[in-house]
């Protein structure tokens, strides 16, 4: 009785197993109309102010333009920088805010962190990316930028010469918070800029 008992629960588990992986591994891979290849594109501006002032709203500005002969399936931006990741093990969140981002570019917020996305880009157009930021931590600090022609693919951007089309914008932040006044007939904040 016992070893029939078994050989039902090995057979069972058997066959939940070949059920289990044939449902896991079997048809088309979910990546199949992925991108694939290499983008031409340059980065005609990337502006961010090299002296800011706390609490004084800034833009970063990215341009990039399809410079090759094939579309661009989804124009992605990554940014870097606008949080400090140094957060040591003690601490519950993995940094901090070192700008707080008031208006990123239209709706092309993705799920990946600090990634946006500008759709498609036919060869010779420029998609052009704008956030609204305030820093709120003094110092030097860096952003970083990386273009890539799609999310998680694996097609790749380059620039003419074939480098990466990357690039780091450096920072100083003084701790001077920016002067504001209220304009007594509007009511609205000026800033001095």
């Amino acid at each position: 009785m016992r070893r029939a008992t078994a050989n039902l629960c090995a057979s069972t588990a058997a066959a939940a197993a070949s059920v289990l992986l044939g449902a896991c591994g079997g048809g088309e891979r979910r990546d199949a109309d992925a991108p694939r290849g290499t983008y031409t594109v340059a980065v005609e501006r990337s502006s961010f102010p090299p002296e800011q002032r706390l609490a004084m709203t800034v833009s970063l500005v990215l341009s990039v333009r399809n410079t090759g002969e094939e579309a661009i399936p989804n124009l992605v931006v990554t940014v870097r920088g606008f949080r400090d990741p140094s957060g040591g093990s003690h601490d519950a969140n993995l940094g901090r805010d070192l700008w707080i981002v008031d208006d990123a570019p239209g709706a092309a917020m993705t799920a990946f962190a600090d990634t946006w996305t500008a759709g498609r880009l036919e060869p010779g157009r420029t998609a052009t990316l704008r956030w609204e930021v305030t820093p709120v931590v003094a110092g030097t600090h860096t952003l970083r930028y990386a273009i890539a022609p799609a999310l998680a693919s694996e097609a790749r951007a380059q620039l003419a010469g074939g480098g990466k089309p990357t690039g780091a914008l450096r920072v100083r932040v003084s701790d001077e918070p920016a002067r504001a006044r209220v304009d007594p007939g509007t009511g609205a904040v000026r800033r001095d800029e």
